[in-house]
């Protein structure tokens, strides 16, 4: 069988090259007879590949020495209660903007932790747009400030960052654009996401966090979802995901290759522009409802003026070699997720799909 065009929006698609190396190495891995599944995570032969992926990751993100990096478990989700369990630092109130699906489910855990200000908010237009900053009501005193810099779901995504007078850090949740463009790591107090969209497979997480804000962690918190404890271990207080860890590594040798963040941001962004520009110019056979300053590179959300279409076209992607189209049921209809490891043909071949179908079907 030959591989599909894979466009789902986690678990993601992994660059062939990586899968193949991974292959590769899968039995005998660099000559120890066995594989970096099965060995020791303390061990001599793991502990290189885990400063290999730790300094990779530093390097392409530009993060500065000051800086923690956190390779844990429990994704995305998990981080909406470690946020305010590590972060809160003894406060009460937190300050989180409203812009989709995650936010929201960021907010409503944190609230069992602390007092949640929603400073701005974009559900009375359906969550299509990112509050601008003018708008939004930040409270000096909140302990850290939230942001989900990429909703998969609704398809909107900040490309600007934050930039509020006070001492409050800001904290983004990055799980779905991490590693797809520059990120100016400094204007942030902590970056976190689940490794399933850009970095490798699930059950990975990371956290880039500075370092004045650990030592805070609330008592409760378990000893292995404390950035304090885990920065002070290497972040192998437990076992790590040894496999997802190594994986991550080969995708940041391979994002290398590709010029860095530089080279991908500029192929994401040629990327974006064709599936858009496709959607724009169908005449209203498909529909992006998203402001176009705020669409997302990463997830493409888009309606067909007939619903009853949708079983059709998805029955006919899935014919063409187009997987994972189907749009969450939060919001139905169909959504394309082109992350780094989507080639520019698979976009090509799902663009020139979208074509035929509406000639076929209009």
């Amino acid at each position: 069988m030959s591989r599909v065009f894979n466009f789902s929006a986690g678990p993601a698609a992994i660059p062939l090259e990586v899968l193949t190396k991974a292959q590769e190495e899968l039995l005998d891995f660099r000559g120890t007879g066995m594989s970096v599944m099965e060995m020791s995570h303390r061990g001599k032969v793991f502990m290189e590949v885990a400063a290999e992926a730790e300094g990779d990751f530093r390097e392409l993100l530009a993060i500065p020495v000051n800086y923690k990096i956190l390779f844990l478990q429990g994704g995305g989700k998990g981080e909406f209660s470690l946020v305010p369990l590590n972060l809160l630092r003894g406060r009460a109130k937190a300050d989180y903007v409203n812009t989709g699906h995650w936010s929201a489910g960021a907010i409503k855990e944190a609230g069992k932790y602390c007092e949640v200000s929603v400073i701005a908010s974009s559900e009375d237009k359906n969550f299509t747009y990112i509050p601008k900053q003018a708008v939004w009501k930040p409270n000096s005193d909140a302990a850290f400030r939230h942001i989900c810099t990429n909703e998969t779901i609704h398809g909107v995504e900040y490309f600007w960052t934050p930039q509020i007078d006070d001492d409050v850090p800001l904290v983004a949740d990055a799980s779905s654009h991490i590693l797809s463009r520059p990120m100016d790591v400094a204007s942030y107090g902590c970056i976190y996401g689940g490794a399933q969209k850009n970095i490798g497979p699930s059950g990975l997480t990371f956290v880039i966090v500075r370092d004045d804000l650990l030592g805070g962690a609330h008592a409760f918190t378990p000893s292995v979802f404390d950035y304090t404890q885990q920065a002070a271990n290497g972040w192998m207080l437990n076992t790590p995901p040894t496999f997802a860890v190594h994986l991550a590594g080969l995708t940041f040798k391979w994002l290398k290759a590709q010029g860095g963040l530089a080279g991908i941001e500029k192929l994401n962004t040629e990327k974006a522009k064709m599936l858009y520009r496709c959607i724009d110019d169908s005449s209203g056979f498909y529909c992006n409802k998203v402001m176009v300053d705020d669409r997302s590179r990463m997830n493409v959300p888009f309606f067909l003026g007939q619903d009853s279409l949708n079983a059709k076209f998805l029955e006919g992607a899935h014919n063409a070699g187009l997987a994972g189209l189907k749009g969450h049921k939060v919001i139905g209809g169909i959504r394309a997720s082109i992350y780094n490891a989507m080639p520019i043909d698979g976009v090509k071949a799902l663009t020139e799909f979208m074509q035929d179908f509406a000639r076929r079907n209009g």
